[in-house]
């Protein structure tokens, strides 16, 4: 009798984590968003450094084709660099910098291999991270 109980109990709790850990907590009214489109909405400061703002032009000749307007991510392409993820103290400046000489391998977003940059100089690569930080801190990412 005991036996029973407990394999009995051990089922039903086995079931109620199934589905507690398999669940959709996204609801049904939000869609992810479409191909191409921002994965984060984001607060632009209305003004930025001289070097933000050599950056931010740097950033949109050539990072804006896979992270997005303003760094905000493109659905498909390539992730936001205003998130969490990228504050200064999980990804340093450095990071920024090695990601466009060597490239990265997909390590926290599923959207493949970042590959490496040219026609950057380091100037333009101190630029373009003067304007993701300054993109950041509007954001609330220290």
């Amino acid at each position: 009798m005991n036996k029973t109980l407990i394999v009995g109990a051990a089922a039903i709790a086995m079931a109620g984590a199934a589905f507690y850990f398999t669940r959709d907590d996204t609801p049904a009214e939000i869609a992810p968003p479409a191909e191409g489109e921002p994965l984060v909405s984001i607060t632009v400061p209305e003004t930025l450094s001289a070097d933000a703002m050599m950056g931010q032009r740097a950033f949109e000749a050539t990072c804006a084709a896979c992270h997005g307007a303003n760094a905000t991510g493109k659905m498909g392409f390539g992730p936001p660099l205003v998130h969490k993820i990228y504050e200064p103290g999980h990804h340093a400046d450095m990071s920024f910098v090695m990601a466009v000489q060597n490239g990265v391998r997909a390590h926290h977003w599923p959207f493949g291999d970042m590959p490496a940059q040219t026609g950057l100089t380091q100037a333009d690569v101190g630029n373009v991270i003067a304007y993701v930080r300054e993109l950041q801190r509007a954001n609330g990412i220290e």
